[in-house]
């Protein structure tokens, strides 16, 4: 684990960054991806670029916000403690118990910092995983990626809903405020546009979704 390396944001990773090979296709899309985000216009940016695979689209920006809450969350992680967060929850009415089908199969209950390591580790695995997501161009997606990136998108909105009920304050103590809320707010553009995350897992932060997205319209 890289979260004590260095001072700056940048170099502060939860789990090391997953990289999309430069030169290949994927890393175009991320590219253009990344253009049409600084032009501010998040609704815009988050639509499938004409002509290009939805498969390969959901793939690059999933990987894309992996490696933004792999950040956002290696700059709290001196906040989130077994102590201070002895159970994974989204404020009061939430809590996560963790399983991943194979390894450990019944949910188990377990401290934020577990949880979010168990997650994020689980995510990287299938992300470093070529046949479920391919880096090479002509190599098929599977039948069930959809239905995967689904999972790891759901799991990975449980680390924003963390941050933002039980950490919001080192996070304003930091000054990542803006940096946090730009990146949630592109997460659910995303989720929004292809309909990926259920709107009853998105219940821990339905106001913050609606206060985010309503300037927007």
């Amino acid at each position: 684990m890289s979260h004590k390396v260095g001072g700056s944001r940048s170099s502060k990773t939860f789990k090391p960054k997953k990289n999309i090979p430069e030169g290949s296709h994927q890393y175009e899309l991320l590219k253009h991806a990344e253009a049409t985000l600084g032009s501010g216009n998040l609704r815009m940016a988050v639509m499938l670029p004409e002509g290009e695979d939805l498969n390969e689209w959901v793939a690059v920006n999933t990987v894309d916000f992996f490696n933004q809450i792999n950040m956002l969350y290696g700059t709290i992680t001196d906040f989130c403690t077994e102590e201070s967060c002895p159970v994974m929850s989204a404020g009061p009415k939430y809590e996560y118990h963790w399983a991943d089908g194979t390894n450990i199969k019944k949910p188990i209950k377990c401290s934020a910092p577990k949880y979010i390591d168990y997650l994020m580790t689980w995510v990287q695995d299938q992300l470093d995983d070529e046949t479920l997501f391919p880096s090479k161009i002509g190599v098929p997606f599977p039948k069930n990626f959809m239905s995967v990136a689904k999972t790891i998108l759901k799991r990975l909105f449980r680390v924003y809903a963390h941050i933002y009920h039980q950490h919001f304050d080192p996070v304003i103590q930091l000054q990542e405020e803006a940096h946090l809320n730009t990146s949630f707010k592109h997460f659910i553009f995303f989720v929004q546009e292809f309909n990926l995350i259920d709107r009853r897992e998105l219940a821990p932060l339905q106001e913050l979704i609606e206060k985010l997205t309503s300037k927007d319209r």
